[in-house]
């Protein structure tokens, strides 16, 4: 799941570990990911109510969900949340379905839509990953610009699937490499 696009990068955004806190926020960034006002939805309780999209963040908090928020530089209050969960089984929405492999779920807040922000959570949850993980799976909407940044920062393509509404997403794979060290995010 996933909503976002670069366009410039601004002032760097604050960047913090997702706690079982965050839940509700990441409910709102839910919404938003699976831009589900182009599909008559109103509000972040329809994610809650969507059971595709339940399994993203539904109890958040558990062992091995691992997150991020980015705080405003002015005002300190959340913009935007990338997060990883080991959905496994049925459960999980990505092609291939490796238990291993969490999926990624990426929002930011249409007010700070353009800003890096989404670089910089992606860069940050990459970095927190390596050694965790072999790869990293995500789906975005065929017409969603934010599959070039995905591309930019190391995505490659490797499926086109129908998503939840019936329209065409791209599933898309981060493979971290072999010794990589922790410590260097792409750029």
């Amino acid at each position: 799941m996933s909503d976002n696009s670069e366009r410039d990068a601004g002032a760097p955004y604050l960047i913090l570990p997702a706690t079982a806190a965050d839940e509700p926020f990441l409910w709102e960034m839910l919404y938003y990911a699976a831009r589900m006002g182009e599909d008559g939805a109103t509000s972040p309780a329809d994610a809650r109510a969507d059971p595709f999209l339940a399994v993203y963040a539904s109890g958040w908090g558990r062992p091995g969900d691992l997150g991020v928020l980015a705080l405003a530089p002015d005002d300190q209050r959340p913009v935007g949340a990338a997060w990883l969960r080991l959905l496994g089984g049925s459960a999980t929405h990505a092609p291939g379905g490796d238990p291993r492999v969490p999926e990624l779920a990426i929002a930011v807040h249409p007010r700070a839509q353009g800003r890096g922000v989404g670089t910089q959570l992606i860069a940050e949850l990459l970095r927190l990953a390596r050694g965790a993980y072999p790869a990293i799976v995500l789906s975005v909407r065929a017409d969603n610009p934010a599959a070039r940044l995905y591309e930019r920062l190391g995505f490659t393509i490797t499926d086109t699937i129908v998503n939840r509404v019936g329209g065409q997403s791209l599933a898309m794979r981060y493979t971290f490499a072999a010794g990589a060290p922790a410590e260097q995010p792409p750029t």
